[in-house]
């Protein structure tokens, strides 16, 4: 079963109600429109077939016209000739020609209505196709536009975390640095009591800017992950 059982479920629907409930409102919209695109099929197929049963019952009614004012010329002659038997039973041919195509014209006029009605339905039904075909260029925009969106915060995301990993790369290489230049005081012959006391002093400058870098780097990854 689609997703209207009835013409008047289409024509009666409120296509932007049914569309903010569903889950695929694409996949909705696009059944929705093959229903309608469908259901348009059989109305005009329905409204032919009326047409060519109304063409039919006009020809039908012009021959029993015809043929009832050719029973009163008939029963006008008999009556002229002094044969009212004769003219009696043209008038009953007449009267049954006459019965038949005001049955027909009851049914022409029922057609001719009910083709108005499908006219109007086929009105209605192409103002809804065009509605649910706008709301699916729609969603189509609206969907390519929400995966642009997604690849642009996608390779943003990863330029963020390139950026990341460089800065702490450079931050460690210089940390290395930083660390040969304190083991090069090593290098040498002993090294006297002046000399030990500035290795002191240059271990707590260098331990103070690691420190200091250390808390640097903390707080801009702590800035990359909030971003």
């Amino acid at each position: 079963m689609g997703i209207f059982s009835r013409f008047t479920d289409i024509v009666n629907s409120n296509i932007n109600s049914i569309l903010d409930k569903a889950e695929d409102p694409e996949k909705l919209v696009r059944l929705m429109i093959q229903e309608m695109e469908d259901t348009l099929v059989e109305v005009r197929s329905t409204a032919a077939r009326a047409i060519a049963d109304r063409k039919e019952i006009t020809r039908s009614l012009t021959n029993l016209e015809n043929e009832a004012r050719d029973w009163q010329s008939k029963a006008e002659l008999a009556l002229d000739k002094n044969r009212e038997d004769l003219a009696k039973a043209a008038l009953a041919e007449k009267a049954r020609a006459t019965t038949a195509a005001d049955a027909l014209r009851i049914q022409h006029q029922a057609l001719g209505e009910g083709l108005d009605k499908l006219n109007d339905d086929v009105v209605r039904l192409e103002e809804k196709l065009v509605d649910a075909k706008t709301r699916q260029q729609a969603i189509l925009a609206r969907q390519r536009t929400a995966s642009r969106r997604l690849d642009a915060r996608k390779r943003l995301h990863n330029s963020r975390i390139d950026d990341a990993l460089i800065r702490f790369d450079q931050f460690e290489r210089r940390i290395d640095d930083i660390e040969a230049h304190v083991e090069s005081y090593d290098l040498g012959g002993k090294k006297g009591l002046k000399d030990e006391i500035t290795d002191l002093a240059t271990e707590d400058a260098v331990a103070q800017e690691l420190r200091e870098l250390k808390s640097k780097r903390a707080g801009q990854k702590r800035g990359n992950e909030s971003a």
